[in-house]
């Protein structure tokens, strides 16, 4: 089976040009099952499974306690795999064929109100290098709704102040072209004009958000740099890099965006993915009526 993972994860990485952190996800799926499967047969194979093995796999993963989104996306691996295999003639059928998820319930993304991201944005000291990059991150990423991948896979040739846009490959390899608004754009250059070669310490770096090494900023790292700043401000919302997306997005449609232009720039391939987000305007517009009508 090392063969067949090997060149399943090789058909991800070049005919699907999914993402390293995605092709990771695919993999730790599919070892954790042929572990799962190999306690009761050590000399498993992967192409060997049936569709028991895998209905049995799944009940074993909801008897533990895991969320339905996590066993949907273990199901959404399997399944890749032996559509893989089937079509390389590795099978003779697809053990996943009309094997059922679990239902998952669309749960209502958490956002911050436009004034505690102002809050949030105006929170970094401006005085100091670190301030200043946390400061055009923040804003950056409240601006453009990216993905925490994207932000700090950002490199300085894919931002374009004068035009006012920048480039980023989202999942797939997809290529989308965004619009920076005048808030990021000054705290852009102010990072770029007084903060970031005092970050790089000589190590001709390309990437555009360094870290106190000079090295590029990682998830990790933003994203604990967040949590601390929320925390200072006494936020009790549970704040990461995807609420500031999902608050970009909610504030556009609360302001008249329609919902392709949001689509387009959160890269979204299925509209129906960025409709969630009128869920959340409806259900502002419901506590403002309840609020503010005098027969609600």
């Amino acid at each position: 089976m090392t063969d067949w993972l090997t060149r399943f994860m090789e058909y991800l990485s070049v005919e699907r040009g999914l993402s390293p952190n995605t092709r990771e996800s695919y993999q730790r799926d599919l070892e954790t099952f042929r572990e799962w499967m190999r306690k009761t047969n050590a000399a498993f194979l992967m192409e060997q499974a049936t569709r028991k093995d895998i209905t049995a796999y799944l009940l074993a993963l909801r008897e533990a306690g895991r969320a339905s989104s996590t066993i949907s996306r273990n199901l959404a691996s399997l399944r890749s795999l032996y559509q893989f295999l089937f079509k390389e003639s590795a099978i003779a059928a697809d053990p996943t064929l009309n094997v059922e998820g679990p239902k998952i319930e669309k749960r209502l993304p958490k956002v911050l109100s436009v004034d505690e991201v102002k809050d949030l944005l105006q929170a970094p000291d401006l005085t100091t290098a670190v301030g200043l990059r946390d400061r055009a991150m923040l804003e950056l990423l409240y601006a453009t709704g990216l993905r925490v991948s994207e932000l700090v896979s950002i490199g300085l040739a894919d931002v374009n102040l004068n035009a006012g846009f920048l480039k980023c490959v989202g999942k797939g390899s997809k290529e989308r072209i965004i619009p920076v608004g005048e808030f990021a754009k000054v705290a852009l250059l102010a990072y770029l004009e007084s903060a970031r070669a005092h970050l790089e310490r000589n190590q001709q770096s390309d990437a555009l958000f360094l870290n106190h090494l000079g090295q590029p900023m990682s998830r990790q790292g933003f994203w604990k740099i967040l949590k601390r700043y929320a925390k200072n401000l006494h936020i009790v919302k549970d704040i990461t890099p995807h609420t500031l997306r999902h608050s970009f997005a909610t504030h556009l449609l609360e302001r008249g965006a329609d919902l392709r232009s949001v689509q387009e720039m959160l890269g979204h391939a299925d509209i129906s993915t960025t409709q969630i987000y009128t869920h959340v305007t409806h259900g502002r517009l419901r506590e403002m009526y309840a609020a503010a009508h005098p027969r609600a």
